[in-house]
């Protein structure tokens, strides 16, 4: 028997030393987790940065950033950290002399297996990784996403969960979010139709209405959160009923449905003093010898005679 052929020969001495081999393997691996681990976050940090700086992100807090900046990183970091150990490992059993052609072989099937199978789960991932970034939406906006409204309860970096105005929650896997649409970003419109009956002085509506708004806007309950006093654009429609007045103002994002509601409620109230009159529905019957349809409402002349 030659020496060559005992057990652990190559480790140490002889024309392959694999000891010197797998050092040098284990320290270029330790020099590769450590740069991959400063590109992974210098990378995200600059992609985060940039959006809180120029994007949509502005109006975030610096613990919001820090903890997306933080949830990036670690999914990031581990990603790379097990691709690189997985190619060390295989690389250190080349180096000891073990066939590691079927294990490539396996792991490649494996790999094209979890492809197909988890591809969808790798979408909801890469989505969510994207609207941590952009900052599509945080916890507590109100936004419409996969035809479902609602507010966010919580957003992971797979699914986000909303709550509906009937109390409704509902969980939503990101990679199925193609449309995303937040209602509570920054600032808001008050956008009110107000219909008049025909016949009406539309010029004195017009200042009726302008008032209302700067009043609204005026009071000290709403000052802080209307940004623009409420005022009529302009005439949007001529309907069956009456002339469509638009009305539009400017409020904080998250005000926009109580400052609609608020506004409605003053233009009643003024309405009722200017006697400015709202259409209603209408009833035309059409008589018959001159006697009306039975069922017919009674005319005035009716209810004169029965009060008689």
């Amino acid at each position: 028997m030659n020496v060559q052929d005992l057990p652990g020969y190559g480790l140490f001495v002889g024309p392959r030393p694999v000891a010197g081999e797998l050092a040098l393997l284990i320290a270029a691996t330790i020099a590769a987790l450590w740069l991959a681990g400063r590109l992974v976050r210098r990378t995200v940090r600059a992609l985060v940065d940039r959006e809180a700086t120029e994007g949509t992100a502005q109006e975030l807090s610096a613990i919001e950033l820090r903890k997306r900046r933080e949830t990036l990183e670690s999914l990031a970091d581990g990603i790379v950290r097990a691709l690189i150990l997985i190619i060390a490992f295989v690389m250190a059993l080349d180096k000891l002399g073990l066939n590691v052609g079927p294990a490539i072989a396996g792991l490649g099937v494996v790999g094209v297996a979890l492809g197909f199978g988890a591809q969808s789960l790798v979408k909801d991932y890469l989505a969510g990784t994207f609207i941590l970034i952009e900052n599509h939406y945080s916890k507590g906006d109100v936004v419409k996403i996969a035809d479902v409204t609602g507010t966010v309860e919580d957003f992971t970096l797979r699914r986000t969960t909303l709550r509906d105005m009937d109390g409704t929650v509902h969980t939503v896997p990101n990679g199925l979010i193609g449309v995303t649409s937040n209602m509570t970003r920054v600032w808001g419109r008050i956008n009110v139709d107000v219909t008049v009956a025909y016949g009406s002085d539309i010029d004195k509506v017009v200042d009726v209405l302008n008032e209302v708004g700067r009043r609204m806007a005026d009071d000290a309950t709403w000052k802080r959160r209307v940004l623009e006093a409420p005022r009529v654009e302009r005439v949007e429609a001529l309907s069956d009923f009456g002339v469509t007045l638009k009305v539009l103002g400017t409020v904080r994002a998250g005000d926009r449905w109580a400052a609609a509601g608020e506004l409605r409620k003053r233009v009643l109230a003024a309405f009722k003093t200017h006697q400015i009159q709202m259409p209603g529905a209408q009833r035309v019957f059409v008589a018959h010898n001159g006697q009306p349809p039975a069922g017919a409402a009674p005319t005035d002349q009716d209810l004169a005679a029965g009060a008689d």
